[in-house]
Protein backbone atom coordinates (compact mmCIF):
# COMPACT_ATOMS: atom_id res chain seq x y z
CA UNK A 1 0.00 0.00 0.00
CA UNK A 2 1.45 3.35 -1.03
CA UNK A 3 1.27 6.21 1.51
CA UNK A 4 -1.05 8.15 -0.78
CA UNK A 5 -3.60 5.31 -0.62
CA UNK A 6 -3.60 5.13 3.19
CA UNK A 7 -6.80 6.50 4.77
CA UNK A 8 -6.26 10.11 5.87
CA UNK A 9 -6.73 10.64 9.59
CA UNK A 10 -8.83 13.66 10.48
CA UNK A 11 -9.58 15.27 13.82
CA UNK A 12 -9.35 13.42 17.12
CA UNK A 13 -8.06 9.88 17.59
CA UNK A 14 -8.53 8.60 21.15
CA UNK A 15 -5.61 6.69 22.63
CA UNK A 16 -7.79 4.33 24.62
CA UNK A 17 -7.32 2.91 28.09
CA UNK A 18 -6.99 -0.82 28.51
CA UNK A 19 -9.84 -1.80 30.85
CA UNK A 20 -9.12 -3.95 33.89
CA UNK A 21 -11.23 -5.58 36.57
CA UNK A 22 -10.64 -4.46 40.16
CA UNK A 23 -8.20 -7.37 40.59
CA UNK A 24 -6.11 -6.13 37.65
CA UNK A 25 -7.19 -8.72 35.10
CA UNK A 26 -8.28 -7.73 31.60
CA UNK A 27 -11.91 -6.63 31.33
CA UNK A 28 -12.78 -6.94 27.65
CA UNK A 29 -16.50 -6.52 28.34
CA UNK A 30 -15.84 -2.81 28.94
CA UNK A 31 -14.64 -2.17 25.39
CA UNK A 32 -18.15 -1.86 23.98
CA UNK A 33 -19.00 0.87 26.48
CA UNK A 34 -15.74 2.69 25.67
CA UNK A 35 -16.59 2.61 21.97
CA UNK A 36 -20.14 3.84 22.54
CA UNK A 37 -18.90 6.71 24.71
CA UNK A 38 -16.31 7.78 22.15
CA UNK A 39 -18.77 7.63 19.27
CA UNK A 40 -21.15 9.88 21.22
CA UNK A 41 -18.24 12.23 21.89
CA UNK A 42 -17.52 12.65 18.19
CA UNK A 43 -14.44 10.42 18.07
CA UNK A 44 -14.39 8.05 15.08
CA UNK A 45 -10.94 6.47 15.43
CA UNK A 46 -9.14 4.78 18.32
CA UNK A 47 -5.47 4.03 18.92
CA UNK A 48 -5.38 0.91 21.09
CA UNK A 49 -2.62 -0.67 23.13
CA UNK A 50 -0.37 2.39 23.19
CA UNK A 51 1.02 4.41 26.08
CA UNK A 52 -2.43 5.22 27.48
CA UNK A 53 -3.30 1.57 26.93
CA UNK A 54 -0.44 0.55 29.26
CA UNK A 55 0.89 -1.77 26.55
CA UNK A 56 4.27 -2.17 28.20
CA UNK A 57 2.47 -3.67 31.21
CA UNK A 58 0.39 -6.15 29.18
CA UNK A 59 1.31 -9.69 28.26
CA UNK A 60 1.45 -10.61 24.59
CA UNK A 61 -1.73 -12.67 24.93
CA UNK A 62 -3.52 -9.75 26.59
CA UNK A 63 -2.52 -7.48 23.72
CA UNK A 64 -3.77 -10.01 21.18
CA UNK A 65 -7.08 -10.36 23.03
CA UNK A 66 -7.45 -6.58 23.26
CA UNK A 67 -6.93 -6.23 19.52
CA UNK A 68 -9.46 -8.91 18.72
CA UNK A 69 -12.06 -7.37 20.99
CA UNK A 70 -11.66 -3.82 19.73
CA UNK A 71 -11.84 -4.88 16.08
CA UNK A 72 -14.92 -6.98 16.82
CA UNK A 73 -16.67 -4.07 18.55
CA UNK A 74 -15.57 -1.59 15.89
CA UNK A 75 -17.37 -3.49 13.17
CA UNK A 76 -20.66 -2.64 14.87
CA UNK A 77 -19.80 0.80 16.24
CA UNK A 78 -18.57 2.79 13.22
CA UNK A 79 -15.15 3.09 14.87
CA UNK A 80 -11.82 2.78 13.06
CA UNK A 81 -9.04 0.95 14.92
CA UNK A 82 -5.32 1.66 14.83
CA UNK A 83 -3.37 -1.02 16.69
CA UNK A 84 -0.14 -0.19 18.45
CA UNK A 85 2.19 -3.16 17.98
CA UNK A 86 5.48 -1.79 19.33
CA UNK A 87 7.46 -3.93 21.77
CA UNK A 88 10.96 -4.56 23.01
CA UNK A 89 10.64 -7.92 21.23
CA UNK A 90 10.30 -7.54 17.46
CA UNK A 91 8.92 -11.06 17.07
CA UNK A 92 5.99 -10.02 19.28
CA UNK A 93 5.57 -6.87 17.21
CA UNK A 94 5.47 -8.87 13.98
CA UNK A 95 2.82 -11.19 15.39
CA UNK A 96 0.68 -8.27 16.58
CA UNK A 97 1.08 -6.55 13.20
CA UNK A 98 0.09 -9.65 11.28
CA UNK A 99 -2.97 -10.17 13.45
CA UNK A 100 -3.98 -6.50 13.21
CA UNK A 101 -4.04 -6.76 9.43
CA UNK A 102 -6.16 -9.93 9.54
CA UNK A 103 -8.56 -8.22 11.96
CA UNK A 104 -9.06 -5.27 9.60
CA UNK A 105 -7.26 -2.51 11.51
CA UNK A 106 -7.01 0.69 9.46
CA UNK A 107 -3.37 1.12 10.48
CA UNK A 108 -0.65 -0.11 12.81
CA UNK A 109 1.92 1.87 14.76
CA UNK A 110 5.04 1.05 16.74
CA UNK A 111 7.37 2.74 19.17
CA UNK A 112 11.08 2.03 18.97
CA UNK A 113 12.45 -0.89 20.98
CA UNK A 114 13.58 0.78 24.18
CA UNK A 115 15.54 -1.66 26.33
CA UNK A 116 18.07 -2.56 23.67
CA UNK A 117 17.78 0.74 21.83
CA UNK A 118 18.64 1.17 18.13
CA UNK A 119 21.95 3.04 18.18
CA UNK A 120 21.55 4.52 14.73
CA UNK A 121 18.80 5.81 12.48
CA UNK A 122 19.50 2.91 10.14
CA UNK A 123 18.83 0.39 12.91
CA UNK A 124 15.61 2.17 13.86
CA UNK A 125 14.41 2.06 10.26
CA UNK A 126 15.42 -1.61 9.99
CA UNK A 127 13.37 -2.38 13.11
CA UNK A 128 10.32 -0.56 11.75
CA UNK A 129 10.68 -2.24 8.35
CA UNK A 130 10.80 -5.63 10.05
CA UNK A 131 7.51 -4.92 11.84
CA UNK A 132 5.73 -3.32 8.88
CA UNK A 133 6.58 -6.23 6.58
CA UNK A 134 4.38 -8.48 8.70
CA UNK A 135 1.35 -6.39 7.65
CA UNK A 136 2.12 -5.62 3.98
CA UNK A 137 -1.32 -4.18 3.20
CA UNK A 138 -1.76 -2.00 6.30
CA UNK A 139 -0.51 1.59 6.72
CA UNK A 140 2.34 1.92 9.22
CA UNK A 141 2.97 4.89 11.52
CA UNK A 142 6.20 5.18 13.45
CA UNK A 143 5.39 6.34 17.00
CA UNK A 144 7.96 8.93 18.06
CA UNK A 145 7.87 9.42 21.83
CA UNK A 146 11.49 10.00 22.85
CA UNK A 147 10.55 11.10 26.37
CA UNK A 148 9.56 7.51 27.16
CA UNK A 149 11.68 5.39 24.80
CA UNK A 150 14.91 7.36 25.08
CA UNK A 151 15.26 6.95 21.30
CA UNK A 152 15.71 10.31 19.61
CA UNK A 153 16.59 10.84 15.96
CA UNK A 154 15.66 13.46 13.39
CA UNK A 155 12.19 12.51 12.21
CA UNK A 156 12.66 14.36 8.93
CA UNK A 157 15.71 12.19 8.29
CA UNK A 158 13.74 9.13 9.39
CA UNK A 159 11.15 9.81 6.69
CA UNK A 160 13.84 10.14 4.05
CA UNK A 161 15.57 6.90 5.01
CA UNK A 162 12.41 4.92 5.73
CA UNK A 163 10.40 5.87 2.63
CA UNK A 164 12.15 3.47 0.24
CA UNK A 165 12.42 0.74 2.89
CA UNK A 166 8.83 0.68 4.20
CA UNK A 167 6.27 0.64 1.36
CA UNK A 168 3.39 1.00 3.83
CA UNK A 169 4.84 3.98 5.69
CA UNK A 170 2.03 6.51 6.16
CA UNK A 171 3.68 8.94 8.57
CA UNK A 172 4.59 9.49 12.21
CA UNK A 173 2.56 9.63 15.38
CA UNK A 174 4.39 12.67 16.70
CA UNK A 175 4.43 12.64 20.52
CA UNK A 176 7.44 14.90 20.65
CA UNK A 177 7.26 18.57 21.76
CA UNK A 178 9.78 19.70 19.10
CA UNK A 179 7.57 21.88 16.92
CA UNK A 180 10.42 22.77 14.57
CA UNK A 181 10.92 19.07 13.83
CA UNK A 182 7.15 18.65 13.45
CA UNK A 183 7.06 21.43 10.86
CA UNK A 184 9.96 19.85 8.96
CA UNK A 185 8.05 16.58 8.79
CA UNK A 186 4.82 18.26 7.70
CA UNK A 187 6.73 19.89 4.84
CA UNK A 188 8.77 16.83 3.87
CA UNK A 189 8.22 15.50 0.35
CA UNK A 190 5.63 18.13 -0.45
CA UNK A 191 3.38 17.30 2.49
CA UNK A 192 3.20 13.61 1.58
CA UNK A 193 3.18 12.28 5.13
CA UNK A 194 0.45 12.11 7.75
CA UNK A 195 1.62 13.56 11.06
CA UNK A 196 -0.95 13.02 13.82
CA UNK A 197 0.00 15.22 16.77
CA UNK A 198 0.38 13.51 20.12
CA UNK A 199 0.50 16.21 22.82
CA UNK A 200 -3.02 17.19 23.84
CA UNK A 201 -2.10 20.26 25.86
CA UNK A 202 -0.42 21.83 22.80
CA UNK A 203 -2.97 20.92 20.13
CA UNK A 204 -3.67 24.52 19.14
CA UNK A 205 0.00 25.14 18.38
CA UNK A 206 0.08 22.03 16.18
CA UNK A 207 -3.05 23.13 14.31
CA UNK A 208 -1.42 26.48 13.63
CA UNK A 209 1.54 24.64 12.11
CA UNK A 210 -0.70 22.54 9.88
CA UNK A 211 -1.75 19.47 11.85
CA UNK A 212 -4.99 17.90 10.68
CA UNK A 213 -5.25 15.03 13.16
CA UNK A 214 -4.25 14.28 16.74
CA UNK A 215 -3.90 11.15 18.87
CA UNK A 216 -4.36 11.69 22.57
CA UNK A 217 -5.30 10.31 25.96
CA UNK A 218 -7.56 13.12 27.18
CA UNK A 219 -9.74 12.68 24.10
CA UNK A 220 -11.24 9.69 25.93
CA UNK A 221 -12.98 11.94 28.45
CA UNK A 222 -12.64 15.50 27.16
CA UNK A 223 -13.25 15.22 23.42
CA UNK A 224 -15.94 17.96 23.42
CA UNK A 225 -13.35 20.49 24.63
CA UNK A 226 -11.00 19.66 21.78
CA UNK A 227 -13.72 19.44 19.16
CA UNK A 228 -14.74 22.99 20.14
CA UNK A 229 -11.09 24.02 19.98
CA UNK A 230 -10.73 22.63 16.45
CA UNK A 231 -14.01 24.17 15.30
CA UNK A 232 -13.00 27.57 16.68
CA UNK A 233 -9.61 27.35 14.98
CA UNK A 234 -11.21 26.38 11.67
CA UNK A 235 -13.47 29.44 11.73
CA UNK A 236 -10.62 31.75 12.73
CA UNK A 237 -11.87 32.34 16.29
CA UNK A 238 -8.51 32.19 18.03
CA UNK A 239 -9.77 33.68 21.28
CA UNK A 240 -12.17 30.79 21.77
CA UNK A 241 -9.59 28.25 20.63
CA UNK A 242 -7.09 29.59 23.15
CA UNK A 243 -9.69 29.40 25.92
CA UNK A 244 -10.43 25.75 25.13
CA UNK A 245 -6.70 24.99 25.06
CA UNK A 246 -6.33 26.65 28.46
CA UNK A 247 -9.04 24.34 29.77
CA UNK A 248 -7.03 21.40 28.43
CA UNK A 249 -3.86 22.65 30.12
CA UNK A 250 -5.66 23.01 33.46
CA UNK A 251 -7.14 19.54 33.10
CA UNK A 252 -3.84 17.86 32.28
CA UNK A 253 -2.11 19.65 35.16
CA UNK A 254 -4.81 18.58 37.60
CA UNK A 255 -4.66 14.93 36.54
CA UNK A 256 -0.87 14.91 36.61
CA UNK A 257 -0.91 16.00 40.22
CA UNK A 258 -2.57 12.71 41.20
CA UNK A 259 -0.51 10.50 38.90
CA UNK A 260 -1.86 10.84 35.39
CA UNK A 261 -2.77 7.25 34.48
CA UNK A 262 -4.71 6.46 37.63
CA UNK A 263 -6.42 9.86 37.63
CA UNK A 264 -7.41 9.57 33.97
CA UNK A 265 -8.95 6.17 34.58
CA UNK A 266 -10.79 7.49 37.63
CA UNK A 267 -12.15 10.35 35.50
CA UNK A 268 -13.52 7.84 33.01
CA UNK A 269 -15.39 6.10 35.83
CA UNK A 270 -16.89 9.44 36.90
CA UNK A 271 -18.33 9.72 33.38
CA UNK A 272 -19.91 6.28 33.66
CA UNK A 273 -17.26 4.34 31.74
CA UNK A 274 -15.44 2.20 34.27
CA UNK A 275 -12.07 1.10 32.86
CA UNK A 276 -10.79 -0.08 36.22
CA UNK A 277 -7.51 0.67 37.96
CA UNK A 278 -4.11 1.36 36.49
CA UNK A 279 -1.68 -1.55 36.48
CA UNK A 280 1.61 -1.40 38.33
CA UNK A 281 4.07 0.26 38.00
CA UNK A 282 1.45 2.96 37.39
CA UNK A 283 -0.55 3.82 40.48
CA UNK A 284 -4.27 4.19 41.04
CA UNK A 285 -5.94 6.92 43.08
CA UNK A 286 -7.09 6.21 46.62
CA UNK A 287 -10.67 6.93 47.63
CA UNK A 288 -9.57 10.16 49.31
CA UNK A 289 -7.69 11.18 46.16
CA UNK A 290 -10.67 10.31 44.00
CA UNK A 291 -12.85 12.67 46.03
CA UNK A 292 -10.22 15.39 45.79
CA UNK A 293 -9.88 14.82 42.05
CA UNK A 294 -13.63 15.03 41.55
CA UNK A 295 -13.71 18.26 43.54
CA UNK A 296 -10.91 19.67 41.39
CA UNK A 297 -12.72 18.69 38.19
CA UNK A 298 -15.90 20.34 39.43
CA UNK A 299 -14.00 23.56 40.20
CA UNK A 300 -12.74 23.56 36.61
CA UNK A 301 -16.29 23.15 35.33
CA UNK A 302 -15.11 19.97 33.65
CA UNK A 303 -18.35 18.00 33.82
CA UNK A 304 -20.35 20.81 32.25
CA UNK A 305 -17.76 21.28 29.52
CA UNK A 306 -17.78 17.64 28.44
CA UNK A 307 -21.51 17.01 28.77
CA UNK A 308 -22.78 15.32 25.60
Amino acid sequence: MAPSSAPRLKGLVAATHTPFHADGSLNLAAVEKQAEHLARSGVATVFIGGTTGESASLTLEERRALGRRWCEVARHAAINVIVHVGSTCLADSRLLAEEAEKLGAVAISAVAPSYFKPRSLELLVASCADIAAAAPNTPFFYYDIPGLTGVSFSMAEFLGVAAPRIPTLAGIKFSNPDQMAFTECLRADGGRWQMPWGIDEALLAALALGATSAVGSTYNFAAPIYNRLIAAFDRGDLATAREEQWRSVQLVKLLGGFGYMGAAKATMAMLGVDVGPARLPNGSVTEAQRKSLQSGLEKLGFFDRVRL
